[in-house]
């Protein structure tokens, strides 16, 4: 293997993944009980505003977390960048044509399920299956 061909990892075996699963989990949890206990225009405003954070994540999941090793250094700071980039923009746009495609809409709803699939990286050192060690 040539030094400048960096290492991919594929994407179930990214240490970011169980974040993932669980952000889909909990996305999909909230717009179904929103469907059911509030309606159908509440469920697929929380379902928009879940996918408005998610599919960003898996976007930068993808482009941050997919080399590895001391060797592709330049290449795991470029492509951080460029996740995070995307992201932003991504995130953006989905809300753009959420607001402007998806009526009738309730705001509060997209918004809040938004929130909450984001609120699940906040408790990710708890889904990670490797455990920093204490100096």
């Amino acid at each position: 293997m040539d030094i400048r061909t960096p290492i991919r990892l594929p994407f179930h075996r990214l240490p970011v993944f169980p974040v993932l699963v669980a952000q889909g989990v909990v996305l999909l949890l909230a717009a179904t009980l929103l469907w059911q206990f509030r309606g159908t225009v509440s469920g697929y405003s929380g379902l928009c505003g879940g996918l408005t954070a998610w599919l960003p994540n898996l976007y930068f999941a993808h482009k941050a977390f997919r080399f590895s090793g001391a060797r592709a250094a330049q290449a795991i700071v470029r492509s951080f960048y460029a996740g995070e980039a995307g992201k932003l923009i991504l995130t953006a746009v989905l809300f753009a044509l959420t607001f402007a495609g998806v009526k009738p809409l309730e705001p509060l709803t997209v918004f809040g399920v938004f929130v909450l699939t984001l609120m699940v990286s906040w408790f990710a050192p708890l889904l990670m299956r490797t455990r920093l060690s204490r100096p």
